[in-house]
């Protein structure tokens, strides 16, 4: 039986013992001799009534380490996350890659919302859930009677998890934004990632949704630690802005700090000479970042046969360095260009220089390093059309990870969670005359 801290159980003498709902549920595995899976979320009901990328993929993280997601999607065109692979800024592969790795491990219900009915069955799966995700803007959830206030009551032991834009308040509390609006251009990030003079570069897709879907998550998991302890449940909110922020803290912390930043983007106009790129005769790009002491700088300089440049008066000693670090930039790219990217980094590693090549993303399938530490793998479903699929960067040695499945067709499983809640064929099919499902 459901309470406010979770689930009433009862031993054999019949007495109440009070429990979590996920330790009773192992418990009663365990009693029975169940099958007990072993993920560290099993059992645990979670709501994904969200769309696009950054929510949705915390539920895909849930659903990776066991959680049952039931993702809410309006019946017709369903989440704009379906149609994500075809836009013209992704790449085209010839399947729907985008929603099989962020709508992975869930199970798909359509609902019209705005219908009695539709609501009727979304109150019933609050009420027997456990985390409730959405992005909906105030004014949606406000017109759908969908906002944590008004759910609460339904369900107080519900982690409900909001994401919004700009804040759960403010004048910008009911704006709409994508990532490349709120998390990249609104927090700061976009102007500071830019050349001397050049325009402010646009994000990727999904760029700033991604690392805030780990936030979603984190803050998913702190509160259900949260109610394994008090049985109380709350609300998980964050937004894109606010990501976006933490992404720029190493520079926007300064300002609040009340650093000078007309100082600042003056000094930055022209970068240290480690702190720039360097193009070699393949075209590829050198990073020397991690080149940062002087015994490294003259081990860099010997690998280039360039030890003469400490002898040039411009550069002669560390304060002539950085004044002139223009035209030592310049003296190093000279250099740089007369041999390929593959010749400098083996002559680097024999010397134990830390210099990087940047990698290019056509390069990913192929990595060793990426495939061996799995963050791709081969989908072990033969239903997932993409031979790798990309991981989320949380794991975990002692949690196992769900391996994924096949990301569910538009209201696929309709019909069995109709059932799961009590309705038989002829209110599914009555649902279906209506259009609410």
């Amino acid at each position: 039986t459901k309470t406010d801290g979770g689930v009433l159980g009862f031993c054999s003498e019949g007495q109440p013992v009070h429990r979590s709902a996920l330790t009773l549920v192992d418990d009663l595995k365990t009693l029975t001799g169940a099958k007990m899976d072993t993920y560290l979320f099993s059992g645990l009901k979670v709501l994904d009534v969200a769309t696009v990328i950054a929510a949705p993929a915390a539920a895909m993280m849930l659903a990776d380490f066991g959680a049952e997601v039931i993702k809410i999607e309006r019946p017709g065109a369903g989440d704009m996350l379906r149609s994500l692979s075809n836009m013209p800024d992704t790449p085209d592969a010839g399947s729907n890659w985008f929603w099989q790795m962020d709508g992975r491990n869930k199970r798909s219900l359509t609902l019209d919302l705005k219908s009695e009915d539709g609501k009727k069955i979304l109150h019933r799966l609050v009420q027997d859930c456990d985390v409730y995700i959405t992005n909906q803007p105030y004014s949606v959830r406000e017109s759908l009677a969908l906002t944590y206030e008004l759910l609460r009551p339904l369900n107080p032991a519900m982690i409900y998890a909001s994401l919004t834009a700009y804040g759960e308040k403010g004048p910008e509390r009911e704006r709409k934004g994508f990532d490349q609006l709120a998390y990249w251009a609104r927090s700061g990030l976009m102007d500071l990632m830019r050349t001397p003079d050049g325009a402010p570069t646009q994000g990727l897709p999904g760029m700033g949704d991604h690392p805030t879907a780990v936030s979603i998550y984190a803050g998913i998991v702190t509160a259900l630690l949260h109610r394994e302890r008090t049985g109380e449940g709350g609300m998980v909110h964050t937004s894109l802005l606010a990501n976006g922020l933490w992404s720029v803290s190493g520079v926007a912390q300064g300002v609040l700090a009340g650093g000078d930043m007309t100082k600042y983007r003056d000094r930055t106009r022209i970068k240290p000479a480690m702190m720039r790129v360097y193009q070699a005769q393949d075209g590829r790009w050198l990073q020397f970042n991690m080149v940062r002491n002087e015994e490294l700088l003259s081990l860099l300089l010997t690998g280039m046969n360039a030890l003469h440049l400490l002898t040039d008066e411009r550069f002669a000693d560390s304060r002539l360095l950085w004044e002139n670090r223009g035209a030592f930039g310049e003296e190093l790219q000279r250099i740089v260009t007369q041999k390929t990217s593959d010749e400098w980094l083996a002559i680097f590693a024999e010397l134990d220089v830390p210099v990087n090549r940047v990698a290019i993303v056509e390069e990913t399938k192929n990595d060793v390093q990426i495939l061996e530490n799995r963050m791709a793998s081969v989908p072990e479903n033969d239903a997932i059309t993409v031979p790798l699929i990309l991981n989320h960067p949380i794991q975990i040695t002692s949690v196992p990870q769900v391996r994924p499945t096949r990301a569910p067709e538009l209201g696929e499983h309709a019909e069995d969670i109709l059932r799961e809640l009590g309705y038989d064929d002829d209110d599914v099919a009555r649902l279906k005359d209506r259009g609410v499902i």
